[in-house]
Parts: C-alpha cells; sequence; structure tokens
C-alpha cells in the first residue's frame, strides 16, 4: 500500500515538472516573439519585401533573400523527399535483415546527428568543386538535401513500422501483392506520421546557416534568379528555363546574420522583421503540409 502511495506521488511530481518545463520553454518563447515583433513589425511592407539590399537601413529590402529561400527549399524537397521516402520504403518492406543493412541503418542513424556544418564541407568539396556547380541554388539544395535525408529515412521506416502487420497479413490473404500491399494499405495509413517528418526536417533546413555559409553563399544579391518561365511577343507559347537552378543566390538566415552583424541598430530592426518573414514562411510551409496529411487521413 505504502509504495503505491510512493508511486502515485512519484508520478505526480513528474507530471508537475514536466508541465512546468513546458510552459517555461513556451513562456522563453513568447518572451523571443514579442521582442522580435516589437522590433519588426513597424518595417514590415510591401517596400521592405521587394527591394534589394542596401547600405542604407532605411531603404534594404529582402527581395533576393525570401525569393532564394523559395529557391533553395523548392529544390531541397524536390531532391530529398522522393529519395528520402522511397529509401525508408525499401529499407523497410523490401531490404533482406543481413548485416550489410544493419550496416546501412547505422550509418543513417548517425547522419542525422552530424553537424550541419560538415554537411557544408561535404557539399563544397563535392557539388561546388567535385561537380562544377559552383556557388548555386543547386548546389545549395543538393547540399541541405543530404542535411535532411537521414530525417526523412528514418521517420518513414518509423511511420511504416508502425502499422500493425495484420493490414499486411490481410492484403496478403486476398492474393496483394507487395507492393499493392504497400501502394494502397500501408502507406496510405503511414502518410499522416510520414509528412510530419517532412515538416519537421524542412523546418530545420530552411533555418540553416552553417551549410550556405560553408558554400559560399553571397550576403548581398541585388538580382532574383532566372525565371524558369517566360514569355516571348514572338513566340505564342511559354519558355522553360533552368537556369535559375545556376545561378548564385542567398537565404533569409544570411541576410539576417549580415544585418545583426551590422553597427547601426537600424539594421537590427531590419533584421527583426526579416526574421518574421522567415517565421511566416515556415509557417505557410507547416500549414501546407498540414492540409496534406488531413487530406490524406480523410482519404484513409
Amino acid at each position: 500500500m505504502n509504495k503505491i502511495i510512493s508511486n502515485k506521488r512519484i508520478n505526480k511530481i513528474f507530471n508537475a515538472v514536466g508541465l512546468g518545463s513546458t510552459l517555461f520553454g513556451l513562456l522563453i518563447l513568447s518572451i523571443l516573439l514579442f521582442d522580435v515583433i516589437s522590433d519588426g513589425w513597424r518595417r514590415l511592407g510591401f517596400d521592405f519585401l521587394t527591394s534589394y539590399p542596401s547600405r542604407k537601413p532605411e531603404q534594404a529590402g529582402i527581395l533576393s533573400a525570401w525569393v532564394g529561400t523559395v529557391w533553395i527549399m523548392i529544390t531541397t524537397a524536390l531532391l530529398s523527399i522522393p529519395l528520402g521516402i522511397s529509401s525508408g520504403i525499401y529499407l523497410e518492406e523490401y531490404a533482406p535483415k543481413n548485416r550489410f543493412t544493419d550496416f546501412i541503418e547505422i550509418n543513417i542513424a548517425n547522419l542525422a546527428g552530424v553537424p550541419s556544418v560538415i554537411y557544408g564541407i561535404l557539399g563544397l568539396g563535392l557539388f561546388v568543386r567535385g561537380m562544377h556547380l559552383g556557388r548555386s541554388i543547386l548546389a545549395g539544395g543538393l547540399t541541405l538535401g543530404l542535411l535532411i535525408l537521414p530525417m526523412i529515412i528514418l521517420t518513414t521506416r518509423e511511420a511504416l513500422r508502425a502499422i500493425p502487420s495484420s493490414i499486411r497479413e490481410a492484403s496478403y490473404a486476398l492474393g496483394a501483392t507487395r507492393w499493392q500491399t504497400v501502394r494502397y494499405q500501408i502507406l496510405p495509413a503511414a502518410i499522416e506520421n510520414i509528412l510530419t517528418g517532412i515538416i519537421l526536417a524542412m523546418s530545420r533546413a530552411i533555418g540553416e546557416t552553417a551549410p550556405l555559409v560553408t558554400l559560399g553563399a553571397l550576403t548581398y544579391i541585388p538580382f532574383l534568379p532566372t525565371n524558369p518561365v517566360s514569355f516571348s511577343k514572338t513566340i505564342p507559347f511559354a519558355h522553360f528555363s533552368l537556369q535559375g537552378f545556376f545561378d548564385p543566390f542567398t537565404v533569409l538566415p544570411i541576410q539576417i546574420f549580415n544585418w545583426v552583424s551590422r553597427p547601426q541598430k537600424a539594421f537590427l530592426v531590419d533584421a527583426a522583421a526579416g526574421i518574421i518573414v522567415l517565421l511566416i514562411i515556415t509557417l505557410l510551409m507547416n500549414g501546407l503540409a498540414v492540409v496534406l496529411r488531413q487530406h490524406h487521413q480523410k482519404r484513409w
């Protein structure tokens, strides 16, 4: 009886400590958000979003930075999400259980914890110098894709592993092949957790600065990447170009870091406004992923 009472007290203490830690973290986050918003909301506006960086803080904008961020995120998603999900499906559903696959699984788990600057050095040697991509959007997207690829693979495997084996057995009993079971039964049931992992991975990538600084991303760019779709007066149809993937770039974290390092206090206001825009982009990406997750959940 005394042991039961003691266990109940320990549970209550643990719940109180957990609740207090959560509230403390939320309090610190609220203070930081309030400080950033109170400093930067006055600077937000159409001119700030459509102007290029400038030496004058009153005229500085983030047009090239937020456009570069969107380009980098799209490139990273196109490269890492299909490869990560496919790799997770293969390792969990198709790969034989032997020493070689165990070796691959251990290395993937280790790569998920490697510091991001190491990926920047890898991207500098492999993509910038080895593949002669230069300091381009494609090199940055490939580097960030490698950064979040282990996270997507691990999340995909955990999501597939959480599906009850009875679903697989029932599908096989009805005569379905392994691919039909994965395509029509396992993936729809696991897509919610997979999208959650993708949200976390992309949220990490959008705020990374060290790999892109190592690659040599510029801090001042007075132009935008080449538009992938253009129209001509002489040609009646649209013209598609991939040149934008090979153009130099900058991103919001680098632009914010550049402003924070300036001695003028007005640049700190610009940095706060840039942080707000970065948060909005992150929330929009997360919101899109949540909508897609709910859509698949309703279909399932």
